[in-house]
C-alpha cells in the first residue's frame, strides 16, 4: 500500500516551501483522477471573456521606431509601453473632438 498525503493549508512560509520540496521529489500523480477532470471554476479560476490584450503586428519606417525607443529609453519606458500611452492618448483625443 502506498501512502497517501493530504494537502497542507495556511501554513508558514518553511511549511510551504516544504510542502514543495515533498511535491517535486515524490509522486503526486494518485492525486490526479484522470477519469474526473477538475472544471476551472471548481478550483476557483475564472478566465476572463475576452483576453484583456490582443497581439497586433504593425510595420513602422525604421527611423519612426528608432525615434520612439530614444524617446522610450529618456523616459524610463519601454517602447512598446509608450507606443500604446501615444495610441491611447490620440484616440482619447479624436473621441473627444467628435463628442464636441
Amino acid at each position: 500500500m502506498g501512502k497517501t498525503k493530504k494537502a497542507r493549508v495556511g501554513k508558514n512560509k518553511s511549511s510551504r516551501s516544504q510542502e514543495i520540496t515533498d511535491y517535486d521529489r515524490d509522486d503526486t500523480s494518485s492525486f490526479v483522477d484522470a477519469e474526473k477532470p477538475l472544471q476551472f471554476a471548481e478550483i476557483g479560476i475564472q478566465l476572463p471573456a475576452n483576453p484583456p490584450t490582443q497581439v497586433v503586428s504593425i510595420r513602422l519606417p525604421s527611423e519612426l521606431l528608432n525615434e520612439l525607443r530614444a524617446l522610450g529609453s529618456q523616459q524610463d519606458v519601454p517602447y512598446q509601453a509608450l507606443i500604446k500611452i501615444f495610441l491611447a492618448e490620440a484616440v482619447a483625443q479624436k473621441v473627444k473632438k467628435r463628442a464636441a
